[in-house]
């Protein structure tokens, strides 16, 4: 029997790079356009994000905590450029942008899927990290196979025109984006160039995909265990269609599941929520949790992870040099070692994504790299030490011996 869904959304993440000298120079140009405003977090508005983080990482993703009501008019007095200059120097911020209205569009030429774009965030980091993420959710949508369609179709929507042809195409249908090449433009425009993200071996054209799904009490309950659906489950947490035939097992999945009817999948491609509406607090407080904290948490998690990706190229070549190593030193001090949240659930979640994305593995390399780095610069300054010192010993020694000469030479003269 097929599962009914009663509520959904699903965010498509793209990551992208921008240079460090030309940081300063993007910001500009999102505090220039008028659909980008900068997301102002406040203790009172935004209380449980607040509470959540530990406050180092707060600091970090959410400069704007600690801007005072008169830190924030001053901001928007500024002259665009000085504005845009001291946003690029904050560790994080965060655009909200305005499309002109929900971007409506259609999947497939048949059996269409209508959805809405209801949210984009471009989230930047100082050292030109960044991701462009987009809440979507499907209008009308009851079968749970049109989600499993959507979110495996929508994630390949930004690979070129060509390579999408052996699927169904996306249509979307408004003024603003007429077809695939139009959103795709739209993407480009506010990203840029692919050459850092390719450069670091980073994907470019699939989104990651982060997705609630509540289904009907129905088809999980007291009576029918989750084991009942897990094979539905597998396919959503792998970002599958609903025709795939794979054979994956639930052991293949990390799987977080802290609450009665809620599971989340963990993949490399994204993080997947199912959950019954036997349980009425996922269709009430679980949302929002899974879409803030949550959702906050998995941003970093990728950050540390491309960040990680593009130090390690650094460290390659000729940039084996101070600058990096300190950088590397800074990011193991504020951002590695710190503890993410007091929260028990979420040091879990943050642990398991960590996991999921190779960190600690990839971190491990990294730090490899970088005593190896610090070794060669600490032999290379012994060595000139060394070097210097048997420079002043043989000068020492030049001089006690024309002093000797010098000496003798006067006895045989006199």
């Amino acid at each position: 029997m097929e599962l009914k869904t009663k509520y959904q959304y699903t965010y498509f993440i793209y990551p992208f790079l921008v240079k460090e000298n030309k940081y300063k120079k993007y910001i500009l140009k999102l505090v220039k356009d008028k659909k980008c405003n900068l997301k102002i977090f406040e203790k009172e508005k935004d209380l449980k994000l607040y509470e959540y983080f530990s406050p180092k990482i707060r600091e970090f993703l959410f400069s704007s905590f600690s801007f005072s009501y008169a830190k924030k008019k001053k901001m928007q007095e500024l002259p665009v450029e000085t504005r845009a200059a001291i946003l690029s120097n904050y560790p994080c911020t965060i655009f909200e942008y305005d499309l002109p209205k929900d971007v409506q569009g259609k999947t497939g030429e048949k059996d269409g899927i209508f959805f809405n774009i209801q949210k984009v965030e471009i989230i930047c980091f100082s050292n030109g990290i960044c991701f462009l993420c987009m809440k979507t959710n499907i209008e009308d949508v009851q079968d749970f196979r049109d989600v499993l369609n959507f979110n495996y179709k929508f994630r390949s929507s930004n690979q070129e025109y060509g390579k999408l042809m052996k699927y169904d195409n996306i249509r979307l249908q408004t003024s603003k984006f007429s077809d695939i090449q139009t959103f795709s433009e739209w993407i480009r425009n506010i990203t840029g160039s692919k050459i850092e993200a390719m450069r670091i071996n980073e994907d470019t054209e699939n989104f990651l995909t982060y997705s609630y799904l509540c289904i009907s009490s129905e088809d999980w309950n007291q009576e029918k265990s989750f084991s009942s659906i897990m094979h539905s489950f597998v396919k959503y947490a792998n970002i599958l269609p609903a025709d795939s035939n794979l054979n994956i097992e639930e052991d293949s999945l990390e799987v977080f599941s802290k609450w009665k009817y809620c599971k989340i999948g963990m993949t490399k491609q994204g993080i997947m929520l199912l959950s019954s509406q036997a349980d009425m607090s996922n269709y009430t407080t679980i949302p929002e949790k899974f879409e803030r904290e949550y959702f906050y948490t998995y941003i970093l998690c990728l950050y540390k992870k491309i960040y990680l990706k593009k130090i390690r190229e650094e460290f390659k070549g000729l940039s084996k040099n101070k600058k990096v190593r300190k950088e590397f030193l800074e990011f193991t001090k504020k951002i590695w070692i710190q503890d993410i949240s007091q929260d028990e659930a979420g040091f879990v979640y943050h642990a398991k994504i960590q996991k999921v994305l190779g960190l600690d593995i990839l971190y491990a390399e990294v730090k490899n790299q970088y005593d190896i780095a610090y070794k060669e610069v600490y032999l290379k300054r012994n060595r000139k030490i060394i070097i210097t010192l048997i420079i002043i010993i043989i000068f020492i020694l030049l001089i006690n011996l024309f002093y000797i000469l010098g000496n003798n030479l006067k006895e045989i003269t006199s």
